[in-house]
């Protein structure tokens, strides 16, 4: 008999990489999609549709990297990296004879508002506006647009993944460096890089700030339970609609810096505020909203459905990669 194909789009990112060793292990014939050394690339509209046809289940990770400098040419490459490779697959599926019974696609925990009053759940939780959460709405627009009434979607609500990625190892980096204090939010010239965007762009187009005192809160999720909530919920066919992928116990940005501190055996963390981080992330390519914005998000779907995570404590999750 054929093994049952996985089909995994934006694969080569170190989630992605999990991901296709997952399914193989799982004994799925894992085939993907990408920009290149993939099984079909995404200007190939009928290899997409050949590999979407038949398949048992659908992963799409696709985007550019938000670790950049928003520039407009950033701006608008980081929407249409993740709506277009969206409605490509949307419409094959669309149009396949046998379309997936499951389609997962990436999203963002960066979905809710700035958040260090209650946390925000799939039911309840509030989206906030600007830039990040504008290219958020916008992608689960178009994943969750048209009628699929034989694929069950699922928006993966993907909060920081502690992991051998790039946010991970950058924060390794400033805690050994002697750098790993916390990061306080404050005022700074005004500028315009975090406006929305899209068709109906929300905020009032500048830059927020907070008194946050190194308090914002600080969702993550290892990469184990990433990989580990895909399965559970692949195997679980009453679960769709957005879910948030993160730990139960969320910490913040002090306590994290804290932890790291210790992980790495640095017990010197020099702090840092806004009028220092906005020029350094400026010479390193990247942006303050990374380590400011609070982002206190809960996982209630998979709470409520039972599944039992593998890495609760932020301390022995960061040490599975420190080691």
């Amino acid at each position: 008999m054929s093994r049952p194909v996985a089909v995994l789009a934006g694969a080569s990112g170190f989630v992605g990489q999990a991901l296709v060793r997952a399914f193989a292990e799982d004994g799925y014939d894992v085939r993907t999609i990408g920009r290149s050394n993939a099984d079909a690339t995404w200007d190939d509209g009928g290899g997409i549709r050949a590999l979407v046809e038949g398949a048992a289940v659908l992963v799409n990770l696709a985007g550019k990297s938000v670790d950049c400098r928003y520039t407009d040419a950033n701006r608008d490459e980081i929407l249409r990296s993740r709506v277009e490779t969206t409605k490509t697959l949307r419409e094959a599926v669309t149009d396949a004879a046998t379309p997936p019974p499951l389609w997962l696609n990436a999203s963002t925990a960066t979905i809710y508002r700035y958040a260090m009053d209650r946390p925000q759940t799939e039911a309840d939780g509030e989206l906030g506006e600007g830039f990040s959460v504008d290219v958020a709405r916008n992608w689960e627009e178009e994943f969750f647009a048209g009628d699929l009434p034989a694929t069950r979607r699922v928006a993966l609500r993907m909060a920081i993944v502690i992991g051998d990625g790039p946010a991970t190892r950058m924060l390794l980096r400033l805690a050994r460096l002697g750098l790993g204090g916390p990061q306080y939010d404050g005022w700074w010239w005004a500028h315009r890089r975090y406006r929305g965007i899209g068709a109906q762009p929300t905020g009032n187009g500048r830059q927020p700030w907070h008194r946050s005192r190194g308090r914002q809160r600080f969702s993550w999720i290892h990469l184990d339970d990433v990989v580990g909530a895909v399965r559970f919920m692949r195997d679980r066919p009453e679960i769709d609609g957005p879910v948030n992928l993160a730990a139960p116990e969320v910490s913040d940005n002090r306590t994290l810096m804290a932890t790291l501190r210790r992980v790495v055996g640095q017990p010197i963390g020099l702090p840092a505020y806004r009028f220092m981080l906005e020029p350094a992330m400026a010479v390193l390519r990247t942006e303050p909203e990374l380590v400011l914005k609070s982002r206190w998000v809960v996982p209630d779907v998979l709470l409520s459905a039972g599944y039992e995570f593998a890495h609760r404590d932020l301390e022995s999750a960061l040490r599975t990669v420190a080691r």
